[in-house]
């Protein structure tokens, strides 16, 4: 990656293909802002959680960058107490909690990872700071 990215973390949203380049699409249209991890996964990787203000920079399928993110918040709950604000926030187009719920557990479970309604999950919301062009340059939003 660009040395303009100072380093920063990649952000890999789903398995590359058609479900990863739906999401950064979604997350460059500013309809995503949210998503939901298992907690179990950071503990399993022994990575650090998301923090407010951290910035990773957002991968393609081909594994380019095409923007940066900001973490705006993190909570971890239960999956049974995702909210409907989250899953809207996701923006994934899910039109109910359980079409929601449904399509998480499916990808959890494609990675064999079981998921019941006390599974822990980290639940994310950021920012869109900044889109990267076919040629690596940084355009920032307006409000950075």
């Amino acid at each position: 990656m660009s040395s303009e990215f100072g380093g920063l973390p990649k952000a890999e949203f789903g398995y590359p293909g058609p479900l990863r380049d739906r999401l950064v699409a979604a997350i460059l249209a500013g309809a995503k802002t949210a998503t939901t991890s298992l907690l179990v996964d950071y503990e399993r990787e022994g990575a650090p959680l998301p923090e407010p203000g951290a910035r990773s920079v957002v991968v393609d399928s081909a594994d380019r960058p095409v923007a940066v993110i900001e973490v705006t918040r993190v909570r971890i709950a239960p999956l049974k107490d995702v909210d409907p604000a989250h899953v809207t926030a996701e923006g994934e187009g899910d039109a109910t909690m359980a079409e929601w719920r449904a399509a998480h557990e499916r990808f959890w479970r494609s990675g064999a990872r079981a998921v019941d309604d006390n599974t822990m999950v980290v639940l994310e919301r950021f920012r869109l700071v900044a889109r990267v062009d076919e040629t690596g340059l940084v355009n920032r939003n307006r409000d950075m």
